[in-house]
């Protein structure tokens, strides 16, 4: 393959886009298959197709805001004010989010774990389609992708777990880089232990 200039500029610069800065609009049928499509090919060792997607948007987002708010109150009765605020807007102002659930196949000779980075590679494949088609992403894995109630909720099956949520929308903010690791700092050459 040739040198693919613009993508190795993005792919140093790229930087997720809160939640808070992600607003209308978010992708059209045509972009949003475009972003599914390219956020599913991705390394699958032995073509299980082992994740599945779940799509969150329109009034949908405050519904699901409401229900994590009941459920997050009823573990914590306590729960008030700005902290049950922050459990009905876990899917707002995002007008999209794109659920990305782990859904191991049994195979001989590909472990579960690696399923599960196949899933994962999915998310990243997704943040990534989103900026391409001029969105930007976030990729989030709050309580709720671990509670198993929650995740029923929101669509996980038997067997499943969620790997993550993938907020997409319009950018409103140009966010600064963050501090990156110094190459030496984590990453060596192998030697033959002595």
């Amino acid at each position: 393959m040739p040198a693919n200039a613009a993508m190795r500029d993005y792919l140093m610069s790229r930087r997720s886009v809160g939640q808070a800065f992600l607003k209308e609009p978010g992708p059209n049928a045509e972009e949003l298959e475009q972003i599914l499509t390219i956020g599913t090919r991705v390394p699958d060792h032995g073509k299980l197709n082992p994740w599945r997607l779940v799509l969150y948007s329109g009034d949908d987002r405050a519904l699901i805001g409401e229900k994590l708010a009941a459920m997050a109150k009823a573990k914590n009765p306590n729960l008030e004010g700005a902290e049950l605020d922050r459990e009905l807007g876990r899917f707002l102002p995002p007008p999209l989010t794109i659920g990305v659930l782990s859904s191991p196949k049994a195979h001989p000779s590909v472990p579960e774990w690696e399923q599960f980075l196949s899933a994962g590679n999915v998310a990243f494949n997704l943040v990534n389609a989103a900026f391409a088609l001029g969105y930007a992403a976030n990729w989030v894995s709050r309580w709720y992708s671990m509670d198993a109630e929650a995740a029923r909720m929101l669509g996980a099956r038997e067997g499943e777990r969620f790997v993550a949520f993938v907020q997409i929308g319009t950018p409103t903010a140009v966010i600064e880089d963050r501090p990156r690791p110094k190459l030496d700092t984590i990453v060596s050459r192998w030697q033959l232990p002595e």
